[in-house]
């Protein structure tokens, strides 16, 4: 029997008439390790504050374990200024410690540190300590990809016992063996990793759903049977009077529709989007290119990833490509179509005592929508999940998940045909990246994203740009795993220039995008890779055609028995030609997908 770590106890939290929640019960056992996972605004860093005291609580109980030593990392840690990292660090593993996570300079003054070393410096004191059991807010915000895969291989060899909420859906499915979901002040708990979670949840919510339709349905019949006989009802059972209450308060309940509506869509753009040719940029000529003589053209509905460790020059090339910064040789040559939508780390920076709806109407009242139609602002900030009472709230007072949430609807609303995501999935629930990840596959324009998410780099792009850090970049033909799996090396300066695609110029950092759209791929290339959404996509029509192939055995094997009744013969003799139909086409699809294997 596991040693319990931690007992909650009817645990409630509201803040002044807003609940986050109320009277949940939940406990933790030595060895587990657990993925906490909620909608924002339902209060995740609070609980993981009230767990680890740094908040109080309105009612219930907490209780840990005698001597557990817990370490605890903040989503937003914070330092007490006007010390120097050295200051903070109180041994030599510590500092070591440091040095594995990128932070060399120790001299740096805490009120320096951006918000990616801060999180390096909060995660070195927690895990330097080996606790016995560890609580994590968001640990994968502001590092980059290496760090982050680093940390996944500490915390798997770890023997803590592990409470997590984080986004990064590969760091729940390879650390977490329990996810816990915080929803309508419940408490839901499944033994297994997150696409184990994903699969009993939606079962969860499509029974839930039938439930309250059943509910409907007898609800109208009680209410109709209440209605026409009023004289019976007076002697009818108290215990029917009472079920039809209780019939009552289910029907009224609502049918559960996580639904974010993005109808916004990309505008027109041209054939000309846009054209770097050999550009080299430097801040001053003391300091390192850190994009050196680099030329590449890009295509219409382009999906690209942008990686790099932090300090390559990666926010710097977004800065180039909208204009915010001036090339120091070469030149960038825009579309006069484009128009650009920048979804940028910083998030959004609320004005004074700005109320949610305010920020929407001081772009635009009413909104053009892809379809045609107009929506208020009002009705646009519904379609983002704010609901009436919530759009009069200031916007200091959000979540921060909400609060990139309304950042977001700020961006699409503007209709942009060339959308650049910095970063887009820090403090963004998981339920809204799924619904945002869905809008951008059928996203009609160019796309770049720069992102420590694996699981939302793999989803979105098509290949990478790897800056290297000495302001070479080269191109990987690829989703991220493939370039991890790969581990393709970065070309030097003096390697041989990529063969020239259309409209690049000669230079020994030369780049063209691979086939696709409008665009004409690199000639003489190798033959195109399997990506990493098409070897899924191979991997599942194996198991779909054999499923399929049985079904028509066993139909065929009934339709010779002799034994089937009208009805069922009636039923058997429709499906065949609609599975013949189907296995045709996922055969055809496995055919295509092989050539590529």
């Amino acid at each position: 029997m596991p040693t319990p770590y931690l007992q909650v106890d009817h645990l409630t939290k509201s803040f002044g008439e807003h609940v986050l929640f109320e009277d949940i019960s939940f406990g933790v056992a030595q060895g587990q390790r657990i993925g906490l996972i909620a909608k924002n605004g339902t209060g995740k860093s609070t609980l993981l504050d009230i767990l680890a005291g740094v908040e109080g609580y309105d009612s219930g109980s907490i209780v840990y374990r005698n001597g557990l030593r817990i370490g605890y990392l903040r989503q937003t840690p914070t330092f007490p200024l006007g010390k120097t990292i050295a200051d903070l660090c109180p041994s030599h593993e510590l500092e070591a410690l440091l040095h594995v996570l990128g932070i060399t300079d120790t001299s740096l003054l805490t009120d320096q540190l951006s918000g990616g070393q801060q999180k390096r410096v909060a995660l070195a004191q927690v895990l330097v300590d080996k606790p016995d059991f560890l609580i994590l807010d968001e640990p994968t915000n502001h590092l980059d990809l290496s760090t982050i895969e680093w940390l996944e291989g500490e915390l798997s060899h770890s023997s803590s016992t592990l409470l997590m909420v984080t986004h990064d859906r590969y760091f729940l499915d390879r650390i977490c063996s329990v996810i816990m979901e915080l929803d309508d002040n419940t408490v839901y708990t499944y033994s297994g990793n997150y696409s184990y979670y994903l699969e009993k949840r939606q079962e969860r919510i499509d029974a839930r759903n039938a439930e309250i339709a059943r509910a409907n349905n007898l609800y109208r019949y009680e209410l109709d049977w209440m209605r026409r006989m009023p004289c019976a009802r007076g002697h009818k059972a108290r215990y029917r009077q009472e079920a039809f209450y209780e019939l009552e308060k289910k029907a009224h309940q609502s049918i559960r529709d996580e639904h974010i509506d993005l109808r916004t869509q990309a505008g027109y753009i041209g054939n000309k989007i846009i054209e770097l040719n050999d550009v080299s940029f430097s801040y001053n000529q003391e300091e390192k290119l850190l994009l050196s003589h680099f030329t590449y053209t890009f295509s219409r509905y382009e999906k690209l990833g942008i990686v790099g460790d932090n300090g390559t020059g990666k926010t710097t090339f977004l800065r180039l490509l909208m204009g915010e910064l001036i090339p120091t040789s070469g030149t960038i040559d825009v579309g006069t179509t484009v128009r650009f939508g920048y979804y940028s780390q910083q998030g959004l920076i609320p004005v004074g005592q700005q109320k949610v709806i305010d920020v929407i109407r001081n772009i635009a009242d009413h909104i053009p929508m892809s379809d045609g139609s107009t929506l208020s602002a009002s009705q646009l900030l519904q379609n983002f999940l704010f609901s009436p009472k919530k759009q009069y709230d200031y916007v200091y007072k959000l979540s921060g998940g909400e609060r990139r949430r309304l950042y977001l609807c700020t961006v699409l609303m503007r209709n942009p045909n060339f959308l650049i995501l910095d970063e887009p999935t820090n403090d963004l629930d998981i339920l809204t990246l799924q619904i945002l990840e869905e809008y951008l596959r059928s996203w009609k324009g160019c796309l770049i994203v720069v992102s420590h998410d694996r699981y939302f780099m793999d989803k979105m792009v098509d290949h990478l740009l790897v800056f290297d850090g000495t302001g070479i970049v080269s191109d990987f033909p690829g989703n991220y795993s493939q370039y991890r799996e790969e581990k393709r090396p970065t070309p030097k300066a003096d390697s041989q220039p990529l063969p020239k695609g259309k409209g690049a110029a000669s230079g020994n950092n030369q780049v063209t995008p691979p086939s696709g759209g409008d665009g004409e791929g690199l000639k003489g290339a190798a033959p195109r890779r399997m990506t990493f959404k098409e070897r899924r996509e191979f991997e599942q029509l194996d198991i779909d055609i054999a499923a399929l192939e049985a079904e028509k055995k066993q139909l065929e094997e009934a339709l010779c028995s002799g034994t089937l009744t009208v009805e069922a013969l009636t039923a058997a003799s429709k499906r065949l030609p609609l599975l013949n139909a189907e296995l045709d086409e996922k055969t055809m699809r496995w055919l295509e997908l092989s050539e590529l294997a």
